[in-house]
Protein backbone atom coordinates (compact mmCIF):
# COMPACT_ATOMS: atom_id res chain seq x y z
CA UNK A 1 0.00 0.00 0.00
CA UNK A 2 1.33 3.49 -0.92
CA UNK A 3 0.85 5.84 1.93
CA UNK A 4 1.13 9.95 1.46
CA UNK A 5 2.64 12.09 4.08
CA UNK A 6 2.98 15.54 5.04
CA UNK A 7 3.87 17.78 8.07
CA UNK A 8 4.84 21.96 8.83
CA UNK A 9 7.11 22.92 11.07
CA UNK A 10 4.47 21.66 13.89
CA UNK A 11 4.70 18.19 12.65
CA UNK A 12 8.04 17.93 11.48
CA UNK A 13 10.20 15.70 14.04
CA UNK A 14 6.95 13.62 14.37
CA UNK A 15 6.83 12.79 10.95
CA UNK A 16 10.20 11.94 10.34
CA UNK A 17 9.41 9.18 12.73
CA UNK A 18 6.85 8.18 11.62
CA UNK A 19 8.23 7.92 8.18
CA UNK A 20 10.99 5.22 9.26
CA UNK A 21 8.35 3.08 11.03
CA UNK A 22 5.86 2.74 7.91
CA UNK A 23 8.75 2.13 5.93
CA UNK A 24 10.29 -0.54 8.48
CA UNK A 25 6.64 -2.07 8.23
CA UNK A 26 7.47 -2.54 4.42
CA UNK A 27 4.82 0.35 3.24
CA UNK A 28 5.91 2.67 0.41
CA UNK A 29 5.83 6.15 1.36
CA UNK A 30 5.53 9.30 -0.50
CA UNK A 31 6.82 12.16 1.71
CA UNK A 32 5.30 15.15 0.16
CA UNK A 33 7.58 17.76 2.46
CA UNK A 34 8.21 19.53 4.64
CA UNK A 35 11.99 18.09 3.58
CA UNK A 36 13.97 19.88 6.14
CA UNK A 37 12.47 22.20 9.17
CA UNK A 38 11.14 25.78 8.51
CA UNK A 39 9.76 27.05 11.65
CA UNK A 40 8.41 29.69 8.94
CA UNK A 41 6.21 27.12 6.49
CA UNK A 42 2.71 27.25 6.66
CA UNK A 43 0.64 23.77 6.65
CA UNK A 44 -1.43 24.68 3.66
CA UNK A 45 1.28 24.68 1.37
CA UNK A 46 2.39 21.20 2.82
CA UNK A 47 -0.99 19.22 3.15
CA UNK A 48 -2.58 20.37 -0.26
CA UNK A 49 -0.10 18.24 -2.23
CA UNK A 50 -1.16 15.25 0.05
CA UNK A 51 -4.86 15.79 -0.21
CA UNK A 52 -4.27 15.99 -3.83
CA UNK A 53 -2.26 13.11 -3.77
CA UNK A 54 -5.13 11.43 -2.07
CA UNK A 55 -7.54 13.14 -4.42
CA UNK A 56 -5.70 11.71 -7.58
CA UNK A 57 -5.47 8.22 -6.71
CA UNK A 58 -1.80 9.00 -6.22
CA UNK A 59 -2.08 7.17 -2.30
CA UNK A 60 -4.16 5.20 -0.81
CA UNK A 61 -3.78 6.56 2.51
CA UNK A 62 -2.32 9.69 3.51
CA UNK A 63 -0.90 11.39 7.35
CA UNK A 64 -1.18 15.00 7.57
CA UNK A 65 0.87 16.11 10.32
CA UNK A 66 0.85 20.05 11.96
CA UNK A 67 1.53 21.38 15.50
CA UNK A 68 -2.08 20.55 17.06
CA UNK A 69 -3.53 18.34 13.86
CA UNK A 70 -6.35 20.87 13.41
CA UNK A 71 -5.09 23.01 10.61
CA UNK A 72 -4.07 19.91 8.82
CA UNK A 73 -7.96 18.74 9.29
CA UNK A 74 -9.41 21.55 8.24
CA UNK A 75 -7.15 22.19 4.72
CA UNK A 76 -7.32 18.68 3.92
CA UNK A 77 -10.66 18.43 3.86
CA UNK A 78 -11.49 21.15 1.33
CA UNK A 79 -9.89 18.85 -1.48
CA UNK A 80 -12.34 16.81 -3.36
CA UNK A 81 -12.49 12.79 -2.43
CA UNK A 82 -10.24 13.37 0.84
CA UNK A 83 -11.80 12.43 4.37
CA UNK A 84 -9.47 13.44 7.09
CA UNK A 85 -10.05 13.63 10.57
CA UNK A 86 -8.11 14.65 13.47
CA UNK A 87 -7.22 11.53 15.53
CA UNK A 88 -5.99 11.51 18.88
CA UNK A 89 -6.46 7.46 19.87
CA UNK A 90 -6.58 4.28 18.44
CA UNK A 91 -10.38 3.35 17.98
CA UNK A 92 -11.29 6.46 15.68
CA UNK A 93 -8.59 5.54 13.74
CA UNK A 94 -9.62 2.34 12.98
CA UNK A 95 -13.44 3.08 12.96
CA UNK A 96 -12.94 5.65 10.69
CA UNK A 97 -11.68 3.49 8.13
CA UNK A 98 -13.85 0.68 8.69
CA UNK A 99 -16.84 2.57 8.97
CA UNK A 100 -16.27 6.67 7.22
CA UNK A 101 -13.73 5.53 4.53
CA UNK A 102 -11.14 7.71 5.91
CA UNK A 103 -8.27 8.39 3.96
CA UNK A 104 -6.74 10.88 5.57
CA UNK A 105 -5.37 11.12 9.57
CA UNK A 106 -4.36 14.03 11.08
CA UNK A 107 -2.23 14.20 13.95
CA UNK A 108 -0.96 17.04 16.48
CA UNK A 109 3.09 16.42 16.80
CA UNK A 110 3.31 18.94 19.24
CA UNK A 111 0.52 16.93 21.60
CA UNK A 112 1.06 13.32 20.91
CA UNK A 113 3.87 10.82 22.39
CA UNK A 114 5.37 8.70 19.72
CA UNK A 115 4.40 5.98 21.16
CA UNK A 116 0.68 6.67 20.37
CA UNK A 117 1.44 7.90 17.55
CA UNK A 118 2.50 4.52 16.15
CA UNK A 119 -0.79 3.13 17.75
CA UNK A 120 -2.71 5.34 15.64
CA UNK A 121 -0.55 5.00 12.53
CA UNK A 122 -0.83 1.59 12.75
CA UNK A 123 -4.59 1.44 13.65
CA UNK A 124 -5.35 3.51 11.06
CA UNK A 125 -3.15 1.66 8.24
CA UNK A 126 -4.18 -1.75 8.52
CA UNK A 127 -7.97 -1.22 8.95
CA UNK A 128 -10.12 -1.82 5.74
CA UNK A 129 -13.61 -0.03 5.00
CA UNK A 130 -16.29 -2.32 5.61
CA UNK A 131 -18.19 -1.98 2.47
CA UNK A 132 -21.90 -2.60 4.47
CA UNK A 133 -25.02 -1.48 3.14
CA UNK A 134 -25.62 1.40 5.48
CA UNK A 135 -22.03 2.93 5.49
CA UNK A 136 -22.25 2.80 1.82
CA UNK A 137 -25.53 4.57 1.82
CA UNK A 138 -23.73 7.11 4.51
CA UNK A 139 -20.75 7.78 2.30
CA UNK A 140 -23.10 7.98 -0.46
CA UNK A 141 -24.78 11.49 1.22
CA UNK A 142 -21.27 12.49 2.02
CA UNK A 143 -20.30 12.24 -1.54
CA UNK A 144 -23.61 13.93 -2.73
CA UNK A 145 -23.04 16.89 -0.70
CA UNK A 146 -19.41 17.13 -1.74
CA UNK A 147 -20.62 16.79 -5.65
CA UNK A 148 -23.55 19.49 -5.25
CA UNK A 149 -22.74 21.60 -2.80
Amino acid sequence: MKIGIAADHGGFELKQLVVKMIKTAGYDVVDYGAHEYDRYDDYPDLIIPLAQGISEGEVEKGIAICGSGVGASIVANKIKGVRAALITETYSAHQGVEHDALNVICLGGRVIGQELAREIVFSFLEAEYSGEERHNRRLGKVTDLEENW
